[in-house]
């Protein structure tokens, strides 16, 4: 097991493309890290920069306090599960799972001992005869995890592991990689576009775009307090909403949301959390607006009411779901609220809700810098 370094990593394409803008990031020795963004912000480019199937363009990357730029993929002495699987369908389980150290010509004792010890920790001896074609989805899983786990490599690098499963399978094998690394202690760099995998497997989350880091903390740290407008609208399911307002003189105007705080004067961002929205009665006193009901979604244990305010939309939420949920116009914002199961207002109605004035974040126009 060794810590990580990337140390002012960037990395440019061919064509100029700017995949990695100088990343500097540190993963302790035993650590869960999570890289997540959106498609094309770089996050698998790091993770192939120090699996090293890329070569940095400037930067260092160091294992276990070590230069690695110059070694190759075999002398790295990490292990990468791909999306894919990338199992050899002509072998049985037991011969992927040695084929690795066979590679490495690892002494047959040795590789028969660590076979076994992982097929027991997976749950694979009764699947060692089987080829890959005779497996589900997550037995296959479970191999690709196997053949990294025998290398008992320095650390493990995964690159969106759990997306080709379905949902049932997914939160089965969160749950065994959480397990996993408990065990182990593995140093672990994670890549997901899943907000769930993000939320609940790292010890901390990388929040990326465009090739920089845009915040690095615990989940909820991240999640409660996000450092500027992107972290605020990619992190969370169903994302923060985001309203145009205006500061003037220590209160702060959104549409017919109006609430103090004490800030320079200018154009704002107004980003509030589906589930911090509160139903109330017209009359009701505190920071509020209505919401012109549009959608309504049941997923049993929450419903999530899509519509639209009277505001003018920031234009900056990096998902299009919810927005494309609803019809706006140029008076009118999206809002997502999060109720409880037994709400299901009418499309069509308006209802009104409030929020606690402390629970709302503001964010600077100009720089999406959150404003605290």
């Amino acid at each position: 097991m060794a810590d990580v370094d990337f140390d002012h990593v960037t990395k440019i394409f061919p064509g100029g493309t700017t995949a990695l803008d100088d990343m500097t990031l540190r993963v302790e020795d035993g650590e869960f890290v999570i890289l997540v963004g959106p498609s094309g912000c770089g996050k698998t480019t790091a993770l192939r920069l120090l699996a090293g199937l890329e070569k940095a363009t400037s930067g260092k990357i160091l294992l276990g306090g070590r230069d690695i730029g110059q070694a190759t993929p075999r002398d790295r002495d990490i292990a990468m599960v791909f999306q894919s699987y990338a199992l050899y369908p002509h072998m049985t389980v037991e011969k992927n799972l040695a084929f690795g150290l066979k590679q490495r010509r690892v002494a047959n004792a040795e590789i028969q001992s660590r076979v076994q010890r992982v097929s027991e920790m997976l749950g694979l001896q009764d699947l060692l005869k089987r080829r890959p074609g005779q497996l589900s989805g997550g037995q296959r899983q479970r191999v690709a995890m196997g053949r990294a786990l025998v290398r008992e490599p320095k650390a493990f690098l995964m690159d969106e592991p759990l997306s080709n499963l379905d949902a049932k399978l997914r939160v089965q094998m969160r749950a065994e990689l959480k397990r996993l690394h408990h065990a182990l202690g593995v140093t672990t760099i994670y890549v997901t576009h899943d907000q769930t995998e993000a939320m609940t497997l790292g010890d901390r989350i990388v929040v990326m775009s465009d090739g920089k880091i845009q915040q690095l903390g615990s989940p909820q740290e991240v999640y409660d307090h996000p450092d500027n407008v992107f972290v605020a609208g990619f992190i969370g399911s169903p994302p923060m909403n985001l309203l145009a307002g205006d500061a003037r003189g220590g209160t702060v105007t959104a549409g017919d949301l109006v609430f103090r705080r004490e800030l320079r004067d200018g154009a704002v961002v107004v980003g509030i959390r589906p589930e911090t929205l509160r139903l109330v009665e017209e009359s009701d006193e505190g920071p509020g607006f209505g919401i012109a009901v549009q959608v309504v979604e049941p997923l049993g244990d929450e419903v999530l009411v899509h519509g639209t305010v009277q505001a003018s939309d920031a234009g900056l939420r990096t998902d299009t779901e919810a927005t494309l949920l609803v019809d706006t116009d140029s008076t009118g914002a999206p809002v997502t609220v999060r109720l409880a199961p037994d709400v299901r207002p009418e499309p069509g109605r308006t209802i009104h809700v409030s929020v606690a004035a402390a629970a709302i974040h503001v964010f600077d126009a100009a720089s999406g810098d959150a404003l605290r």
